[in-house]
């Protein structure tokens, strides 16, 4: 799996992302930041460990039908998939949730971006500190 390091962080590795799967895990994500977007609204919380980075995915029955929906969460693994290894920081939980009608039609190389620009938002939030590359 090829990941995008940042170039002015050469000494840290790629970023190893593991799957949120269990509720609960859900459940404090959503206690944590949250910063929404044009395509989706990204949740995230800092666990305060060194471990890898987990992500999870949903979207709720207002995003359509179940096809409509597998599909918005397939676009969300995949921009997750290519954007947190090289933005991403260890010790977090990120929850994408997908929006009605428009993450399933939204353009794919925006919503990247989105990704992108929410995690520069917000880790500066959570204050400088383990993990920052800058």
């Amino acid at each position: 799996m090829p990941t995008d390091a940042p170039a002015d962080s050469p000494s840290r590795g790629p970023l190893v992302v593991e799957r949120l799967r269990k509720r609960p895990d859900f459940l404090r994500a959503a206690r944590g930041l949250r910063q929404a977007t044009p395509g989706f609204v990204l949740q995230a919380r800092d666990r305060g460990d060194g471990d890898a980075a987990r992500v999870g995915f949903t979207c709720s029955k207002k995003v359509g039908n179940a096809v409509a929906r597998n599909r918005a969460k397939r676009r969300l693994r995949e921009i997750a998939r290519l954007t947190l290894p090289a933005h991403g920081r260890p010790g977090w939980d990120y929850v994408l949730i997908g929006r009605a009608g428009v993450t399933a039609g939204r353009d794919f190389a925006q919503m990247r971006a989105e990704l992108e620009q929410a995690l520069a938002v917000l880790h500066p939030r959570c204050g400088a500190g383990a993990g920052t590359p800058e």
